[in-house]
């Protein structure tokens, strides 16, 4: 980790929480997720589909579209220079060289896109326009970004709304830059790959061009969500090591959401492990990997083969992700009915405890005091904790739930 555990982190997410209004009712997509981002780390973001992984990503981006809303939370970004341009008319929204983006105009968190954050998306083939060359619109996010660069104040109004069915002009110099991206990302011939369309590219390929375009803005944080989903063992080691080049290179932290805990396992230095949207347990990777107290990060370890001793049976996780409709879900550990330990203390909901025994986990206000709160308060980023009474207490057959406490429910269907 470039980034030393005791900086100031470039993106703090607080309390973050989404919800979809849909006709069968309110889903609870996200709920009261919270993590820090330090220079030049990979925070990973593991989890089953339907744990929340991507809708999280999408809140941290202001990308959530109808019926979907983010209806509470912050999102701490670290840039001094927008601190100070935000100070006069959103005070409340700057603390230091931070700003939160959830109270800071609409047109400021679009500007951010491409610019400071950017994002891989899951599918690279409906993320690329089919009708215009590959090149043309990596091309237009460098375009945007030197007009942005150039003159910030003003370019914010006008490129914005910019994207793919908007197209802006490109020079011949963003042209020439898009060709060197394609050339970094290692696509070969990149002059004349420039000039093909997404439907000429392979898998792998167009997930390499998606990065380029990614790379486009020189972000400082980048978001990549399942960015080797659907493709094959070689071709996802080739995107890996090429984000871990590009990391080394740029000094970008990196956001890494996947359900692949390999994925995880070879370039994160700190994770948080999802359930039914919440960040159910977080820590360095030593820490999860090698002492994971809540339930469902041990069920999901115990899923991956052993290559040294391949004889034993995979222990799978019973089951299914719930649906997260709210007349659903019980006030308790989501995780409840799935859970081999599950005891009466499960009934209520777990808050999230420090691993090292010393009780419920909060943040830490600058004195270093303990603090369930959020306002004003630093997170304490280097903390193994988990919403599990197993990290607090013992578990205790006397207050085991009975099998079929919860009717033999599966917890839903998967989402």
């Amino acid at each position: 980790m470039a980034g030393g555990a005791n900086s100031e982190p470039l993106l703090d997410v607080r309390d973050l929480t989404t919800r979809f209004f849909t006709e069968e009712g309110r889903v609870n997509a996200v709920e009261s997720v919270d993590f820090t981002v330090h220079d030049g780390e990979v925070f990973g973001v593991v989890g089953e589909s339907g744990s929340g992984k991507s809708v999280t990503a999408l809140s941290v981006m202001d990308l959530v579209e109808s019926p979907g809303e983010i209806v509470a939370g912050e999102v701490w970004y670290r840039d001094a220079d927008l601190a100070g341009e935000m100070a006069d008319d959103h005070p409340k929204a700057v603390d230091g060289d931070a700003v939160d983006l959830r109270r800071v105009p609409s047109e400021v968190r679009r500007s951010l896109r491409g610019s400071s954050v950017s994002m891989i998306f899951q599918d690279p083939m409906s993320s690329f326009n089919p009708s215009i060359t590959v090149g043309e619109q990596i091309a237009e996010a460098v375009e945007v970004q030197r007009r942005a660069s150039a003159n910030p104040r003003s370019t914010r109004s006008r490129t914005q709304g910019f994207g793919l069915g908007s197209m802006v002009a490109s020079t011949m110099e963003s042209h020439e830059r898009a060709i060197e991206l394609l050339d970094e990302v290692g696509i070969p011939d990149p002059e004349a790959r420039a000039e093909e369309y997404p439907h000429q590219y392979s898998g792998g390929m167009l997930q390499r061009a998606m990065v380029a375009q990614a790379l486009a803005g020189e972000p400082d944080l980048l978001i990549a969500d399942e960015p080797t989903t659907a493709l094959d063992v070689t071709i996802e080691a080739q995107i890996l090591n090429l984000l871990a080049d590009l990391q080394d290179d740029l000094g970008m932290a990196i956001v890494l959401i996947t359900h692949d805990l390999g994925v995880i396992a070879r370039t994160c230095d700190r994770l948080g492990v999802m359930y039914a949207g919440e960040i159910v347990e977080h820590g360095s990777l030593a820490d999860v990997f090698d002492s994971p107290v809540h339930p469902y990060t041990q069920g999901l370890l115990g899923s991956i083969p052993d290559l040294d001793d391949p004889a034993p049976r995979l222990n799978p996780i019973e089951g299914n992700v719930p649906s997260l409709l709210a007349a659903e879900m019980d006030d308790r550990c989501y995780f409840a009915d799935r859970c081999p330990k599950a005891m009466e203390e499960c009934l209520d909901k777990p808050p999230s405890f420090a691993v090292d025994g010393t009780g419920v986990a909060g943040r830490t206000d600058p004195t270093g005091t303990s603090a369930t709160g959020t306002d004003g308060r630093k997170a304490d980023t280097t903390a193994h904790t988990a919403k599990c009474y197993l990290a607090d207490h013992e578990y205790g057959q006397a207050r085991a739930l009975p099998e079929g406490y919860f009717g033999g429910s599966d917890g839903g269907t998967d989402t």
